[in-house]
């Protein structure tokens, strides 16, 4: 089509607040259920948590799905460089006592 055909792209809606809910409670259950399984990467889990995941994948776009999956191993990482960070302090002034 040229630039004034008549057909218009479809554009993506905007989540609603009831959509953004929706997900951020299908990721909570979801992201739960790793956390039971012993899982910190999403997709590693196999069958453990088949059911919570197709809602998690169901009501969550799939850019907002990979940025939470993304940032759920970054605040691990981030939390065991606080613990060892809190560490080193700890041992650092235990040696200036």
């Amino acid at each position: 089509m040229g630039w004034f055909g008549s057909s218009k792209p479809e554009q993506a809606s905007a989540a609603s607040r009831q959509d953004r809910q929706k997900c951020w409670e299908a990721r909570d259950a979801y992201f739960d259920c790793l956390d039971r399984a012993g899982v910190l990467k999403a997709g590693d889990e196999g069958t453990a948590c088949k059911q919570s995941k197709t809602q998690y994948e169901d009501n969550c776009a799939k850019s907002w799905i990979e940025y939470f999956n993304k940032r759920r191993i970054l605040a691990e990482k981030q939390k065991d460089m606080l613990a060892q960070s809190k560490n080193q302090a700890q041992d650092a002034k235990k040696k200036a006592t």
